[in-house]
């Protein structure tokens, strides 16, 4: 039996950028009903322990929209689309400034103005930030003001697992109702992916539990290509043996990275950041740490070898009033009082530049089907994001994605029900299968270890060719075990033996895009780096890849990068 839910825009993930589009949504059109599909309550999603800032350009500042402008394309290696990243930046600041107006508390200068912070990569100080708890204070506004709307209709816990596509239109998805086991169909003229990364696809990540690539993958089955997948951000300050975030901002505010001799070596060596230091882009500074500890200058312990995060010179004061988490993060899980004494740190998986291949609109190429945030590929950070962007490409994208999903309701028909029926009813049979399924020989914790281990091996912060292919042999036999899976848990209350069973699938499927990709890509570009072509050749790899999905395997492919101003030059800073 599958239960049918009407709504005019099924948003799925109730993040940043879900919330965003539903707000978008019904502001847009006053008689619209939108479902809010998430497989979390909304307070659990993951923009919730995002820490830093986000960045907008500050009217009267030292900034300007053409700067963040530059440096955004930039620090993408010039793979973004540059009239991406210009819609971007125009839109940044009206929507942080949106959010303070729906409570959001951004820190404030002594004389009432925004206060802003450095980021990696960025030419002037620009990431609006409240302390570093700044996910937090963001999710919460949003959330609370998405409140006002009776016609956001919430579905916590519910767990989407298919797209409905009819004559090659999105009609909606089908879900697994946690709770209770049922499955249920919510039908609508447009649909939002909203989901978030897939960072579990690694063993040592900043991503929750959650980030499973479900969005990623539902739309690669549905036929819409995954842009950009080898493009894979390592954040280089992440607490070993925890993969816990210690957040740019500490860098921002002025600390310092130092080996095992007590040398800032991203001062005194060439690693390509300049003057810059430690706030150089991201990708940079994880590829310094690398070295480092391969040149001996690491420091060992239990988790391996790594170097460290100095805050003591700035003082408890400082660190108290504008690092305040960073402390508690460090005390309660290394025990290390960064007041007195460095934080362990080493590069750890932290974000997708790739995602769903998506215009401007966040419209993919199946009509009625749209993405947003981490999940989607719009493409404005190409091979290399900058810190503090990703929060603000929710709200811009979000709200984006939420009038265009509304415009396009409105102005579209409802698909044949008695074959979307169907379809639900057979993606039930598939999942009422997998329950207490013991015929085959596999287990999930086996498989999920072999796949984690194959993908930091094969496409780590460096890369090497004959380690991306070995990874590349090694998902197709994985994803073939997958399906000789052995699961024990029979009921359907709760059942989260079979919603792990479904998310290894979706990380799977989302592993191999990744790996194939990184293993086409003959270059070294942004966050990708390669140690049999360690130079960006934009003769022959400027340009897109793309992942689709086919019943024989998947299917590489590229696209054109929207170049509009900015002409790429060698990234240095």
């Amino acid at each position: 039996m599958v239960e049918v839910y009407r709504h005019d825009v099924v948003i799925v993930g109730g993040g940043g950028a879900g919330l965003r589009a539903a707000i978008a949504a019904v502001e847009a059109d006053p008689k619209i009903s939108v479902a809010m599909v998430s497989k979390v309550y909304p307070m659990r999603s993951h923009t919730v322990s995002a820490e830093g800032g986000a960045a907008a350009y500050v009217p009267g500042s030292e900034d300007s929209l053409e700067k963040h402008f530059y440096d955004t394309v930039k620090g993408s290696d010039f793979l973004a689309d540059q009239d991406c990243a210009e819609y971007f930046v125009e839109q940044a600041t009206p929507e942080l400034t949106l959010l303070e107006h729906w409570g959001c508390p951004w820190s404030r200068n002594d004389d009432g103005t925004v206060a802003t912070r450095p980021f990696g990569g960025m030419t002037v100080p620009r990431t609006w930030y409240a302390a570093d708890k700044v996910g937090f204070h963001m999710l919460h506004s949003l959330f609370q003001h998405s409140m006002r709307f009776d016609r956001i209709v919430r579905y916590d816990e519910n767990f989407v697992t298919r797209i409905l596509v009819d004559d090659g239109v999105c009609r909606g998805v089908v879900a697994i109702d946690i709770r209770s086991g049922v499955m249920r169909m919510f039908l609508g003229r447009a649909v939002i992916l909203a989901t978030g990364g897939a960072g579990k696809c690694f063993p040592f990540t900043t991503n929750g539990t959650i980030k499973t690539g479900d969005g990623m993958a539902l739309a690669y089955r549905a036929g819409v290509g995954l842009k950009d997948m080898e493009f894979l951000q390592y954040h280089p300050t992440g607490l070993p043996g925890t993969g816990i975030l210690i957040t740019e901002a500490s860098r921002g505010e002025g600390g310092y990275v130092l080996n095992s001799e007590g040398e800032r070596f991203l001062v005194t060596r060439d690693y390509g950041v300049g003057q810059k230091a430690e706030l150089g882009p991201r990708d940079m500074i994880s590829r310094a740490e690398i070295l480092e500890i391969e040149a001996g200058r690491g420091l060992q312990g239990p988790y391996g070898e790594y170097v460290l995060l100095d805050l003591r010179h700035l003082g408890e004061a400082k660190i108290m009033a504008k690092l305040p988490f960073v402390r508690e993060l460090a005390r309660t899980y290394i025990g290390v009082d960064p007041v007195y004494e460095p934080i362990p740190i080493r590069p750890v998986v932290h974000y997708m530049m790739g995602g769903v291949d998506t215009d401007i609109r966040g419209a993919t190429p199946i009509p009625g089907l749209y993405a947003a945030g981490e999940t989607a590929c719009v493409s404005m950070n190409g091979a290399n994001r900058l810190g503090s962007n990703s929060l603000t490409e929710c709200l811009v994208f979000g709200a984006r994605a939420g009038v265009e999903a509304a415009a396009y309701a409105k102005g579209s028909a409802d698909g044949n029900e008695a074959r979307l029926r169907s379809e639900a009813e057979t993606e039930g049979a598939r999942i009422d299968a997998l329950r207490g399924r013991k015929k085959g020989g596999e287990k999930m914790s086996v498989i999920r270890h072999e796949m984690q281990v194959s993908m930091e091996r094969g496409c780590g912060v460096y890369r090497k060719q004959e380690s991306m292919n070995q990874t590349v042999a090694e998902l197709a036999p994985l994803k073939g075990r997958y399906a000789d899976l052995v699961l024990e848990d029979t009921s359907k209350v709760f059942n989260t033996e079979v919603l792990q069973a479904l998310e290894l699938g979706n990380m799977l499927d989302v592993a191999e895009s990744i790996a194939i990709a990184a293993a086409a890509r003959r270059e070294s570009r942004g966050a990708h780096a390669c140690r049999d072509y360690p130079n960006r050749n934009d003769a022959e790899f400027l340009h897109h890849s793309m992942m689709f999905f086919t019943p024989a395997g998947p299917r590489l492919d590229k696209k054109a990068v929207t170049i509009t101003r900015f002409q790429p030059e060698e990234r240095k800073y």
